[in-house]
């Protein structure tokens, strides 16, 4: 059984651009050897921070300012290594062991996942905070902070609501954990505000190999990868007919990504109805309008095909002119002396033997 590990990104709540956050997606095995027992990535406003593997025994700052926050601060990655490769293995395989009871699921893979995290409104200091749950890619649970209550997200699982929101140990437990929040997204700031904040817009151009082909709008050169581009055809997104390419690195450790457009049933008088919008918190966005003067190709106009073949055209016809008078020279030094200059020519050499 093939199973893809899928983070519940769904579930996420976004920050807004005057908000930080800090959250964590865990994902938890079992029936599967060659699956992690459970794995975790950090992210900090909205970039990933630290890795977490407890299978292989791995705790890995995933950005150069991290590592220094580490080095300066030992306790710290002491207590996310006691995390992940003991107190969060026995917790997810407690959980993981429940709900295939209580889901009737004994048999088979099973992936506990769970996304747990606070935003923080930087000006007006306020918290909020969010705990969601899924096994095998569906919600089954999710807290509510407001009402300290546990809600589930599937029917069968009623039940085992009540009994999660009668252990008040439990909702401490998570009360407890949404507490730590805020100082730790504090200290990932002090280190990571310069590299957290970086904005830097792209290059946009349109491609297009040939008239036929769809036309392209790349992105290139921006930071961080947290951007979306998407076309407009009167001011409204538009989902038909277009193609939307990953956000890949490039080597500067900036970022570029595409999104083609099938512009085949797009007339020439409804081309300027279409927009390539780039977007990027904290940048203003970047708006390329679809016109065929901009597009970039390897493909050749037949007006720019005219000037060179007229000047091959002209250069053949001086080559074939100077091949002919040279031809003709050739032939009139070779030609055979007619009878009056041969007979002038022998009686001088007469002549002059006498």
């Amino acid at each position: 059984m093939v199973v893809k590990l899928v983070i519940l990104f769904l579930l996420c709540h976004t920050a807004s651009a005057v908000s930080h956050s800090l959250k964590y997606l865990v994902t938890g095995s079992s029936g599967d050897p060659n699956i992690s027992e459970l794995m975790y990535v950090a992210v900090v406003d909205d970039t990933e921070v630290l890795y977490c593997d407890a299978s292989k025994k791995i705790v890995e700052p995933r950005q150069d300012w991290v590592k220094k926050m580490f080095d300066d601060n030992p306790d710290m990655l002491l207590g996310y290594t006691h995390e992940c490769f003991e107190h969060q293995p026995i917790f997810f395989k407690s959980l993981i062991s429940n709900w295939k009871q209580l889901l009737n699921q004994n048999e088979g893979v099973h992936i506990l996942q769970s996304i747990i995290g606070c935003n923080v409104n930087e000006n007006s200091g306020e918290v909020s905070c969010f705990l969601q749950f899924g096994f095998n890619g569906e919600g089954i649970f999710e807290f509510d902070p407001k009402t300290k209550t546990i809600i589930t997200l599937k029917p069968e699982l009623q039940i085992s609501e009540q009994m999660l929101n009668d252990h008040r140990n439990l909702i401490k437990y998570v009360e407890n954990l949404f507490s730590m929040f805020h100082p730790k997204l504090k200290i990932f700031l002090d280190y990571g505000s310069s590299s957290l904040n970086k904005k830097v817009p792209p290059s946009v151009s349109l491609l297009q190999k040939t008239f036929s082909s769809p036309v392209s709008c790349h992105a290139t050169g921006f930071y961080p990868d947290r951007a979306v581009m998407l076309w407009k055809k009167d001011g409204v997104e538009i989902h038909d007919g277009v193609d939307l390419g990953e956000i890949i690195p490039n080597n500067d450790g900036t970022f570029q990504t595409i999104v083609e457009l099938n512009v085949s049933s797009v007339t020439p008088e409804d081309w300027n109805r279409y927009d390539c919008v780039f977007e990027l918190s904290g940048v203003r966005n970047i708006i390329t309008k679809l016109d065929r003067t901009r597009i970039r190709s390897n493909r050749n106009n037949p007006s720019d095909t005219t000037a060179p073949v007229i000047a091959i055209v002209v250069a053949l016809l001086i080559f074939i002119i100077i091949a002919a008078v040279g031809f003709a020279v050739y032939k009139k030094k070779k030609a055979p002396e007619n009878s009056t200059e041969v007979s002038v020519r022998l009686n001088q050499e007469t002549s002059s033997s006498i």
